[in-house]
């Protein structure tokens, strides 16, 4: 099977990959004897993750397709020297990382987690939803945010609402989106996060935390409204 043809864009989620992370051994055993099923597996259950980390350092939705793409031939020519040291999935997003950290210093574009500013100016929720200095109580909430208990479930998983999550999400800074991508929307763990993405602890916390504050805030304001 060539790598290069083989069509890639099933989101799954993020159980797949927990389970395949919990066999890894078996699987990886099948891609060294060539098991196409297994390829087709790997593809459906890492592909969100692999398209997460290559836009990162890729500008277009294009040029992170061509990373992931020959990451998968990296995949197939690297199986045999993956030494379980970690897990697979986390394996395949380091391969990932970098071919896409080597095209982007090769095009003179190269940002690497490692140097991102997690002290950044923008804050995580919108000043104005605070009350201002001249106030009688400044800095408190206008209006509170939603109490998510009180929410019907039916509410919170509407088609409606999880197309306003991906939009926030995709308006997030590009660190934050990339982090919170990985953690909530395809399931990776902190330190798969901080191993692919050379984040240290903190800042992979940081990170999360403000991408969650920004999403829980654009949330809370369409349940509101």
């Amino acid at each position: 099977m060539s790598a290069c043809t083989y069509s890639v864009g099933t989101v799954t989620e993020a159980h797949t990959a927990g389970h395949i992370a919990a066999d890894d051994s078996a699987l990886v055993a099948r891609l060294r004897d060539g098991d196409e099923r297994a390829f087709e597996e790997v593809v459906s259950s890492f592909y969100p993750s692999m398209i997460a980390v290559a836009r990162g350092y890729a500008r277009t939705r294009a040029v992170a397709d061509e990373i992931v793409q020959e990451a998968w031939i990296g995949v197939l020519k690297g199986i045999d020297r993956f030494e379980g040291r970690s897990s697979l999935r986390t394996w395949v997003l380091q391969i990932v990382a970098n071919i896409a950290r080597t095209r982007a210093v090769r095009e003179a574009r190269s940002a690497p987690y490692s140097s991102f500013e997690t002290g950044d100016a923008q804050p995580a929720v919108e000043p104005e939803r605070f009350r201002g200095p001249d106030d009688p109580f400044p800095g408190h909430w206008r209006s509170y945010p939603t109490d998510w208990r009180t929410l019907p479930e039916e509410r919170l998983v509407s088609n409606e609402t999880l197309a306003v999550v991906k939009q926030a999400i995709a308006e997030l800074p590009e660190n934050q989106r990339i982090v919170i991508t990985l953690r909530d929307m395809t399931g990776c763990s902190a330190a798969e996060v901080c191993d692919t993405l050379g984040l240290s602890p903190e800042n992979q916390r940081v990170l999360l935390h403000r991408a969650r504050a920004r999403v829980r805030a654009r949330l809370e304001r369409h349940l509101d409204g």
